[in-house]
């Protein structure tokens, strides 16, 4: 029997049981890699599904707006107060709290957007009749991103025409092009 060949073979035994650090660092690497690849599509998909449910809740405004001026027959509501939910379970629908759309919209902010909606003429609010509420002959709403560049990239308008309109640059309005 041999001493220094079974020798040998025990230190490359025990040379084998781990990973060498280039080795480590080589995997480290890699990952860094894939991570540098993917962040920027992980942000990019938000931006995305930050816009979709943007352009989803300027429609569901529309559409509570358009309910509430067939519903009070007063005009538009005056604010997206008018058009909300109550923290009472058993609250009544009125003019002065339609509960057409979720408590965390009426606050104006959600899903990276801030919402806006105010008259869209300037005029001040239809007289209130008996026990209503005063409303508008027409309305805008606007939802820009609370942080542009990450938490959305373009700014979006309607108004009671219905139509979604977007801007890339700034504040939407009337002139810019539809969403399609």
């Amino acid at each position: 029997m041999d001493l220094g060949s079974s020798f040998g073979r025990e230190i490359v035994r025990k040379n084998q049981r781990g990973f060498s650090l280039i080795e480590l660092v080589i995997v480290v690497a890699i990952i860094l890699i894939f991570a540098a690849i993917a962040v920027p599509n992980l942000l990019r998909s938000r931006i995305a599904a930050n816009e979709t449910s943007a352009v989803g809740l300027v429609r569901a405004i529309n559409t509570s707006a358009r309910t509430y001026y067939s519903t009070y027959h007063n005009g538009y509501p005056a604010g997206l107060a008018a058009m909300g939910t109550s923290a009472v379970a058993d609250t009544i629908p009125s003019c002065g709290e339609a509960l057409l759309i979720d408590s965390q919209l009426t606050l104006g902010t959600k899903t990276g957007y801030n919402f806006t909606y105010s008259d869209g003429s300037g005029d001040a609010p239809n007289a209130a009749a008996s026990g209503g509420c005063a409303g508008w002959k027409t309305y805008t709403v606007n939802a820009d991103p609370v942080t542009p560049g990450t938490s959305g990239q373009r700014h979006f308008y309607s108004d009671q025409t219905g139509v979604i309109r977007y801007n890339s640059n700034g504040v939407a309005g009337d002139t810019d092009p539809p969403v399609q």
